[in-house]
């Protein structure tokens, strides 16, 4: 795991004590909300419906046991006792003080954490794949590369005021974990034919009131070219992208409106004058960053495969928890825990501060003192031994974060919508809650099988709905909020946008709706092997509109 050098201690140590000076001269009126407002951005604080919210970086989406519980430590201590994890492999405390919020930046600088960059029209947090560095089917960890973005973005000067903000993910499987068709810059880990290291490059991704895929501009891009080939995108960016109108500032409407061939051959001639240049990077430089990313010691732990046979016969709810929550690690004895924060009837992404501290026991005690924030709201233990799965198991049963539905239909990411986000148009949360507690039963999630439900209480789309096997967005019409359905989407390595259905419905209807769709899908699907998202493409939108409208979508 990365460790702050002399320079991002020095840096983010002057950082919060400039921000505590102007929260001062905010609080003593000597500055307005209008004239504190970009500065309160630059430092990940936004004034939301009922309270300021602070959010806090989690650079792809890793964390020590000490980070884990600074982040309990600044939910009991300037919060209400708790934090929110979001798509972004972020943090956010929805209830702190405006005089609390330099303290709380102090704590978080203390365990090499802070809130730069999270907010405004920057390059933001890189995200990458929950599973880097432990998954069997990686062709290499990307979270080095996640780093040296991290240390080139940061306040760059260059690209601080860009038209609009900027979001970067990587992964480095076949099998996209970290959905980066949907970013402005997604980048796929690879080797090419001579086993060298690189990336394919994908521009143009994100979802809002314009949700676009991102297209492939470059097949393999040599890994020492990383920072200059992105410094190209981001000068094609920074020089052509609209400042005249918000809607249209994002990277995906330069690249849609040029043409992904177009822009990629004015990219590639930007790059010609870089990439000799001193961005350039050297081969020790990269291999130095690797070294912090250096696999835990794993020892052979043969006794594992045994020890989970037995457990498994001795316990359904923890053969169900294997079956859902934990995933094929690179060493046969050890395996990557997924900790579900998705328990039934609760907020979805929500963590008490006991909870943190008890996952942080867990990760230090198990895991290699490592957890992971996946961007679908949950957390991760990256390497556990498969003898220690019952031990972990029974003290997440203990703490109430043993809910056994990794992509299941309960497993819903969702915004928090219309109770606390000033933006929202529609509640998110009491939606969630009542889906998951309709399909509460083990039993029939299981037989439902794989589906991912998510969730936005506005057009931003904070919580992917675009590509969620079904979507729901939150819409305001005639003062009352209204729901629409799309299905279809998904934001893996075949990507997909989702479709809408139809008409949207009342807060009233809207559960009852995803129930419709839940049994009309059981009904079409072709085995039980058949996915949601599989019967979907088979068949299309008609025997779910039918279903939803009736004579209506005959008529249509």
């Amino acid at each position: 795991m990365y460790r702050y050098d002399e320079f991002d201690r020095e840096f983010v140590t002057s950082r919060v004590a400039q921000f505590g000076d102007q929260v001062e001269r905010r609080l003593a009126g000597e500055i307005t909300e209008e004239q504190f407002k970009p500065l309160r951005l630059m430092n990940g604080v936004y004034l939301q419906l009922h309270a300021y919210m602070l959010r806090v970086a989690i650079p792809y989406g890793t964390l020590s046991s000490r980070q884990l519980r600074m982040l309990a430590h600044i939910a009991r201590t300037y919060d209400r006792g708790y934090g929110h994890f979001t798509t972004r492999q972020n943090m956010q405390f929805h209830w702190p003080a405006l005089a609390d919020i330099p303290a709380a930046l102090a704590d978080l600088a203390s365990v090499e954490m802070h809130s730069i960059q999270t907010s405004g029209n920057c390059i933001r947090n890189v995200s990458a794949d929950h599973f880097a560095g432990a998954a069997a089917d990686e062709v290499a960890d990307p979270r080095p590369y996640a780093e040296i973005l991290r240390q080139w973005s940061s306040v760059h000067p260059e690209f601080i005021f860009l038209p609009r903000k900027f979001k970067i993910a990587l992964t480095g499987a076949e099998r996209d974990r970290a959905a980066i068709k949907t970013y402005d810059i997604g980048l796929h880990l690879k080797k090419d034919a001579e086993g060298r290291l690189g990336f394919a490059v994908w521009v143009g991704g994100g979802q809002g009131r314009t949700p676009l895929l991102a297209k492939k501009i470059r097949d393999f891009l040599p890994e020492q070219h990383l920072l200059s080939y992105i410094t190209a995108i981001m000068r094609v960016y920074n020089l052509y992208g609209r400042r005249d109108n918000k809607w249209k500032a994002r990277i995906k409407i330069l690249v849609h409106e040029t043409g992904a061939e177009e822009f990629a051959r004015q990219v590639e001639a930007e790059w010609e004058k870089l990439k000799d240049s001193e961005l350039k990077l050297a081969d020790a430089d990269i291999r130095a960053i690797e070294a912090y990313f250096a696999p835990p010691l794993l020892v052979d732990r043969p006794e594992g495969d045994e020890a989970v046979r037995l457990a498994r016969l001795d316990s359904k709810s923890f053969s169900d928890w294997l079956d859902r929550n934990v995933f094929t690690h690179r060493h046969p004895d050890y395996a990557s825990v997924t900790v579900s924060l998705k328990a039934i009837g609760e907020t979805p992404g929500d963590i008490s501060d006991s909870q943190m501290e008890a996952v942080a026991d867990l990760a230090e005690k198990y895991g290699f003192d490592e957890a992971r924030v996946s961007h679908e709201q949950n957390l991760v233990l990256p390497h556990v031994a498969r003898a220690d799965l019952k031990a972990v198991y029974d003290e997440l049963v203990e703490i109430g974060l043993a809910t056994a539905n990794i992509g299941l239909i309960t497993d819903i990411i969702a915004c928090p919508g219309l109770d606390y986000c000033s933006l929202a148009n529609a509640r998110s949360i009491p939606v969630a809650q009542e889906i998951s507690r309709r399909f509460a039963s083990p039993e029939r999630q299981a037989d439902i099988g794989e589906l991912k439900i998510k969730m936005s209480g506005c057009i931003n789309a904070c919580g992917h709905h675009h590509v969620g096997h079904i979507g729901i967005l939150g819409v305001e019409k005639k003062g009352a909020e209204l729901y629409q359905v799309t299905l279809g989407g998904s934001g893996d390595e075949n990507a997909s946008l989702g479709d809408i259905v139809g008409r949207g419905f009342g807060p009233d209807e809207i559960v009852d709706a995803v129930e419709t769709i839940v049994d009309t899908y059981l009904a079409i699907r072709a085995d039980k092997s058949e996915t949601f998202l599989q019967a979907y493409r088979r068949i299309g939108p008609a025997p779910f509109r039918e279903a939803l409208y009736g004579r209506e979508a005959k008529a249509a």
